[in-house]
């Protein structure tokens, strides 16, 4: 017998439904499934969207959440980020994740595309937390040959370990920056990841800073740069994009490269605000956004960024019929699935039961003249009621199991930082 969860009279496309889940896929969808379920859910009050999918973020930056706030980029990564980075063991890592998957499920993120190190502390805590994870080892050598031989090994060794450790977990490549890691090694990667079939995602073009140095160091722009190397491809996404020019759009879509917005970050550093999400969407970029690490945005709510997406691109261009918000919501749900390369971000019959109920009796949806207007420019992640994913519920009534312990376990190991 099949496990079964019936969502009764939840709003769908502005209308009542049935959905029924059979093991990990959303069986029917209908006004009314007279069947019985090992599990019901009351979905009235209630509207269902997908699983948010968060495209960029370092998890276990959870442990570093307001520490060196209201600084720049490099000396916020030279004076705080780094050298307490260097703190970190396995454990704490662990830890940070759970911190993670817990507010990532608590405001109705159903999947994520994280770049850290100590991959299989991570994997461990995605695991146990049942959310979907794409895992990028972080790599850098600094410009450095030996370096450079052991971050290949590192690579090696963590592909071997955790491509096959889980079905809702994959491994990726996280090249940290052109500021950070050699054409050599990004050469290397982007031959290992074709010859694997894995994701890389790496920071690119993200301050004025980063570009300047790339010009004179390398004769080229950042996304010129990589062109120049031969490491752009479908397998590619980079994250922040602020600083680029019609020909860069037209050098990424024609290799397929996928596009990460984080407003949030890119705000909170004043790295810049002109991301040309028209301009990326038009030229057939996937766009999706992300939260960043909880350093450098504070907080892992993917309604709050797709909020801060839209707000921030009407305002740039003043332009109010930019970023319109159901363009936000297919950003954060099948823009991110195919950075992710899932066959998730819809609810949908033979799609995964990847979805979150949304809380409807609460200010934010009163009156609802416009469910997805209010989801994006009205509530936030308190509003999201049940969780579920790859079948399995995560959340219901707001509550996730472990919670308290979590918590507890960050608060003691948090000291360190102080």
């Amino acid at each position: 017998m099949k496990h079964r969860i019936l969502i009764k009279q939840v709003e769908w496309e502005g209308q009542p439904a049935d959905i029924l889940i059979e093991e990990t896929l959303i069986k029917q969808i209908a006004p009314a499934i007279p069947v019985a379920a090992d599990t019901e859910i009351d979905g009235r009050g209630k509207a269902v969207i997908p699983g948010l999918i968060n495209t960029h973020t370092h998890a276990a930056m959870t442990l570093l959440r307001g520490i060196g706030d209201d600084m720049p980029l490099m000396p916020w990564l030279k004076e705080k980020i780094w050298p307490n980075e260097a703190l970190l063991t396995d454990e704490d890592v662990y830890w940070g994740a759970k911190l993670a998957c817990l507010e990532m499920i608590k405001s109705g993120t159903t999947a994520f595309l994280d770049m850290y190190y100590k991959l299989p502390a991570t994997a461990e805590a995605v695991k146990e937390m049942g959310l979907r994870a794409v895992l990028s080892c972080a790599c850098f050598d600094r410009f450095d040959s030996a370096t450079a031989e052991r971050s290949k090994r590192e690579v090696g060794m963590l592909f071997a370990r955790l491509d096959a450790c889980h079905p809702r977990i994959r491994f990726a490549l996280g090249p940290h920056a052109v500021y950070t890691v050699s054409g050599a090694l990004l050469q290397w990667i982007d031959a290992f990841s074709k010859e694997h079939d894995v994701t890389v995602q790496m920071h690119l073009s993200e301050t004025e800073e980063e570009v300047g140095y790339a010009v004179k160091r390398f004769g080229f722009t950042p996304v010129r740069y990589l062109h120049r190397l031969g490491v752009l491809s479908p397998r590619l996404s980079i994250a922040h994009a602020l600083y680029v020019d019609d020909e860069e759009i037209a050098i990424l879509a024609d290799h397929g490269v996928q596009v990460v917005h984080n407003p949030a970050s890119n705000m909170k550093l004043a790295s810049g605000v002109a991301f040309r999400f028209v301009e990326m969407r038009k030229a057939g970029i996937t766009v999706g956004i992300g939260t960043d690490g909880c350093s450098s945005s504070n907080n892992l709510d993917m309604i709050e960024a797709m909020k801060l997406a839209s707000l921030l691109g009407k305002a740039w261009r003043k332009d109010p019929e930019a970023l319109a918000a159901p363009q936000m919501l297919e950003a954060a749900t099948e823009q991110g699935a195919g950075i992710l390369q899932l066959k998730t971000g819809r609810i949908a019959e033979n799609y995964p039961a990847d979805l979150s109920l949304i809380d409807l009796h609460i200010p934010a949806f009163t009156p609802n003249h416009n469910f997805v207007s209010n989801l994006v420019y009205a509530a936030n992640g308190s509003c999201v009621d049940t969780v579920i994913c790859n079948g399995k519920i995560l959340m219901q009534n707001k509550k996730v199991p472990q919670e308290e312990e979590i918590l507890k376990q960050v608060r003691e190991r948090a000291r360190k930082f102080v």
